[in-house]
């Protein structure tokens, strides 16, 4: 539909028919498209259909102002052309933030809920460097990975696309990262104000996320993540989709192995992706943290003797050699080098 940023205002009252014919009921976003292309406006579909009054309207309007947030409609200057540009896009966001995000561009980092400590640890590390390298990171404030993602894109820019309400925390344990994004970065949702997070709105939150971006890329999704639907949703908004591998032996990587073996894109750093989409800043200037390594005696046998499949410690102490005490040391070093994951059953695996 548009192959640059909107410009022109929309007239006021055609915006005002597009918020009360985007918040009626039996009215997606699909058929608001349909309605505008059928009627020519929304001023007239509203004439024509049976739309939401002009008090509801102001009544979330007013809510929404109050929490410093503002409506972005399908027309407005500040809609995303990105966006715009897809059959299934938004009629509606309410967005409390920096709307200036909205110009920039930007890839999305999503993954697991119940992430492992690496696999977050690498989440926040590839955030941060894509925001080094002038991106905005967007995702979907949840659990895990999103939340990782979102943490280390604060101070150089983040998207948080949620599934109810923009005044709806969730999850609770968020609620901290909720408010700091509203004062540092960007939310939008596509959900009125008050309306919770049902399981229906996940799906259409992912379009979102992945129609904001250049790229999706996805960390640790098991077989049945909900990232992969937004890995499926990017392919077919002709996104990149760039996947984190894992080992074939770990359930928490079947989904993203599988995404690799249907086309997605291999990625082990930030120069897998900037090779493919390129970026606004030169590679070199991404920051990249060197790894310390262990000096202990005994390091190179048991380092030879882990992996990214999680091993039992006293496996560990009889494959090595060594004393159990020997092995503590080193896993411990390896730990605080941030070289380690500890599991459940005292196993441990490389990072």
């Amino acid at each position: 539909m548009f192959d640059g940023p909107l410009t022109a205002e929309l007239d006021p009252g055609e915006r005002r028919a597009r918020l009360r014919l985007a918040r009626s009921a039996r009215i997606g976003p699909v058929t608001f498209h349909e309605a505008l292309a059928h009627f020519g406006s929304a001023r007239a579909a509203c004439a024509r259909l049976e739309t939401t009054t002009d008090a509801a309207i102001a009544r979330e309007e007013d809510a929404l102002a109050k929490a410093g947030g503002r409506f972005v409609v399908f027309g407005d200057p500040a809609y995303p052309a990105a966006l715009a540009a897809l059959p299934d896009a938004p009629a509606v966001l309410s967005a409390i933030g920096d709307l200036g995000l909205l110009s920039r561009p930007t890839l999305a980092v999503v993954g697991a809920r119940e992430a492992s400590l690496a696999a977050c640890r690498l989440a926040g590390e590839l955030a941060g460097a894509l925001g080094a390298a002038g991106f905005v990171v967007a995702s979907g404030l949840a659990r895990g990975i999103d939340a990782a993602a979102h943490q280390a894109a604060l101070a150089t820019g983040t998207v948080a696309v949620l599934a109810g309400g923009i005044d709806q925390v969730y999850p609770p344990k968020n609620a901290g990262l909720h408010a700091a994004i509203a004062a540092e970065g960007l939310l939008l949702s596509e959900s009125p104000w008050g309306a919770p997070p049902v399981a229906r709105a996940f799906p259409r939150r992912n379009r979102i996320v992945s129609g904001l971006s250049k790229g999706v890329v996805v960390i640790e999704a098991a077989a049945r993540s909900g990232s992969l639907i937004t890995a499926h949703r990017a392919a077919e908004q002709g996104r990149d989709v760039f996947v984190v591998p894992g080992s074939p032996a770990d359930p928490r990587y079947a989904g993203s192995n599988s995404l690799i073996r249907d086309g997605a894109i291999l990625t082990r750093d930030i120069k897998d992706i900037l090779g493919v989409i390129g970026g606004p800043r030169s590679t070199s200037q991404v920051p990249v943290k060197p790894r310390e390594k262990s000096t202990h005696p005994e390091a190179s046998k048991v380092l030879s003797a882990l992996g990214s499949v999680p091993t039992l410690v006293d496996e560990l102490v009889r494959r090595c050699q060594v004393s159990a005490a020997a092995v503590a040391e080193v896993l411990l070093a390896l730990e605080l080098e941030g070289r380690l994951e500890r599991h459940r059953g005292n196993r441990v695996s490389l990072i």
